[in-house]
């Protein structure tokens, strides 16, 4: 690679010796998260991985894709790259355990105004820590740099994932019934959507980000880009011990978008107010944006990022084991038969 290099292409704003230095930056990161079925490193035209499908009688391939949105601005204004990567994973991965499936590949794609290689890396760590805390392999990815496309300090950042379960073991969300326990499993903040809401209310380009340190415990911009929660390795714990039902992830249209998408028509979702532990930071952004409840829980996770359905004769034993491994779980409702929706009480 040392003799590739064009002076025209770099005078069109394209430097491809700084990608060169941006992967080998990304390398040590990368191989944090080899797993056994890893089988290339970075680098090659495409990203090998060798299925072990031991236990599976019918494997059924789940995949998963989504990106960061403008989350990103946060990044930018602060200038901290190394956590948005966590997010990008767990938008995937969140959505790949809800059909029961175990993620096992990673791919991410970074599109640069200008490539400075510390700051790529940077993205990349945090890439490989959301692959660390959901147990698959980050097997390749594309840099892309694009003068003209994206201001030089800013870029956009995106993933794709793929997990595999045994076809008898996808969740079915037409076993449930009448009095089945939905089980809520905290959120660690505002996740990764809703930032377009979020921005419009602090007005994030032209405010103190330091600022409602009393109010949160930590500054805003802190907050507002603590990394989406991955709940992979919980959930793979309570599939092995626990018929789960239906698993939805509370992502863009809140509780009421998200959580019928796990319920099969002719039920709904009754959700108990009062079991649900509104975080601060959705009690401010409520406060200062002047916006209803029912907006807000049609547009934020209000501090529950998973909801797992099971039978009441599961619900406790399903809250000890989530509870064990470091969740903040806990019973806020159960299905009813009506309309399907989701409805207070």
């Amino acid at each position: 690679m040392e003799k590739s290099f064009s002076d025209s292409y770099k005078a069109a704003g394209v430097d491809v010796t700084a990608g060169y230095k941006a992967v080998e930056l990304m390398k040590a990161h990368v191989a944090r998260t080899q797993t056994a079925g890893s089988l290339s490193g970075i680098g090659g035209f495409g990203g090998l991985f060798e299925l072990d499908l031991t236990g599976m009688e019918k494997p059924v391939l789940v995949s998963g894709t989504d990106g960061v949105g403008t989350k990103l601005k946060l990044a930018f204004l602060l200038n901290k790259h190394d956590t948005v990567g966590i997010d990008c994973v767990a938008m995937c991965v969140n959505d790949i355990i809800c059909a029961g499936a175990k993620p096992l590949v990673f791919l991410d794609y970074v599109a640069v105004g200008k490539n400075y290689p510390e700051k790529v890396a940077q993205i990349v760590s945090g890439v490989a820590e959301g692959c660390v805390q959901a147990g698959c392999a980050l097997v390749g990815g594309e840099t892309a740099e694009m003068p003209g496309f994206y201001p030089e300090d800013e870029y956009d950042l995106a993933g794709f994932s793929v997990g595999a379960v045994d076809k008898s073991k996808i969740l079915d969300m037409n076993t449930i019934e009448e009095g089945d326990v939905i089980i809520g499993l905290a959120s660690s903040g505002v996740h990764s959507n809703g930032f377009s809401l979020v921005r419009k209310v602090f007005d994030v380009e032209h405010s103190d980000l330091s600022a409602y340190a009393d109010r949160l415990g930590k500054p805003l911009g802190e907050e507002l880009l603590t990394p989406t929660r991955i709940y992979v390795k919980p959930i793979l714990k309570l599939l092995e011990q626990v018929k789960v039902k239906s698993i939805s992830h509370i992502t863009g249209g809140g509780f009421y978008e998200n959580i019928p998408r796990a319920v099969p028509q002719g039920f709904q979702a009754v959700i108990d107010r009062d079991a649900v532990d509104v975080l601060p930071i959705f009690r401010l952004i409520q406060e200062v944006g002047n916006i209803p409840e029912r907006d807000m829980f049609n547009t934020f996770n209000m501090g529950i990022g998973m909801c797992v359905v099971v039978g009441k004769e599961d619900a406790d034993k399903a809250v000890e084991i989530l509870c064990a491994c470091g969740e903040k779980a806990k019973r806020i409702g159960e299905i009813q038969k009506g309309e399907h929706t989701v409805s207070f009480r």
